[in-house]
């Protein structure tokens, strides 16, 4: 995402800021770190080889940018008594991603990839850890089931939108006597009444001009008409309902997609639900 999304979860009775970042979540450890003490367990735990050793293979798999060369000078002093290094020092000398130094009252502090995390909780406490673990997998499984829901509901919605365009269809203009070609023969009427609406041609006009395209004009459609096509099944619906006849639909029709479509075209929300 764009901008970072912060979520709080606790362990063991400590509140821990959970900061995701595109696909990536970062974890503080100031956070984790108030649970036994303060900052200066963050400053302990770097300056361990091990430690030290963990983050630079950590950067050197995931970071292009690394400086490989700062990151070898750190690990000739690790271990010496005059030794120290905090997580500003380490980004600004090696161009780490893994760990933020963050400034501010709220919100500030040092934030780890949940990578390093989870190893900073291994040195804090193997209990702390597991504990940790289980509240940020059952976070990730809250998000992921909502946006399971949230999906399911935008599927859910338009199936709704196309029962109610053809249940409308069914009651005001196909009298009971049709049969079932005649039927399909006033489905797709209504449904290239649709067509001309948002497209200016019919699904035959457009099969004509296009003989080496495969399947139909809406499996071509943007993102926008395929929106605005969605809204339009709704509001003919609701147009059939009030008697007006089809030339008057059309018209009406047309004006609305015009409207939305210049609402809808470059705006960047529509575009980051997703390449079709």
């Amino acid at each position: 995402m764009s901008k970072d999304k912060k979520i709080t979860i606790s362990v063991q009775g400590t509140a821990i800021t959970v900061m995701s970042q595109n696909k990536d979540d970062f974890i503080s450890l100031t956070d984790m770190s108030r649970k036994f003490g303060d900052d200066t367990l963050i400053y302990s735990w770097m300056r361990n080889r091990n430690t030290l050793e963990f983050l630079g293979i950590w950067e050197q798999i995931h970071n292009p940018g690394f400086n490989s060369g700062e990151f070898e000078t750190f690990k000739k002093e690790a271990g010496l008594n005059s030794f120290h290094l905090t997580p500003k020092k380490w980004i600004d000398a090696t161009h780490a991603i893994g760990i933020q130094s963050r400034a501010g009252r709220y919100g500030g502090g040092t934030f780890a990839h949940k990578d390093l995390a989870f190893e900073f909780g291994t040195w804090l406490s193997p209990e702390f850890k597991l504990y940790l673990i289980k509240e940020f997998q059952r976070l990730k499984d809250d998000e992921s089931q909502r946006l399971s829901l949230e999906w399911n509901f935008q599927r859910t919605l338009s199936k709704v939108n196309y029962k109610i365009h053809t249940d409308a269809i069914k009651e005001r203009l196909i009298p009971a006597q049709l049969t079932a070609e005649q039927k399909g023969i006033a489905y797709a009427s209504e449904a290239d009444l649709l067509n001309v609406a948002l497209f200016g041609i019919t699904a035959k006009q457009w099969r004509d001009a296009n003989p080496e395209q495969p399947g139909n004009m809406r499996d071509t459609a943007t993102l926008e008409q395929l929106v605005v096509l969605s809204n339009l099944e709704s509001i003919n619906a609701m147009l059939i309902h009030q008697g007006q006849s089809a030339p008057q639909r059309l018209l009406a029709l047309n004006t609305i997609a015009i409207t939305q479509m210049r609402s809808l075209v470059g705006l960047q929300t529509i575009k980051q639900l997703g390449v079709r």
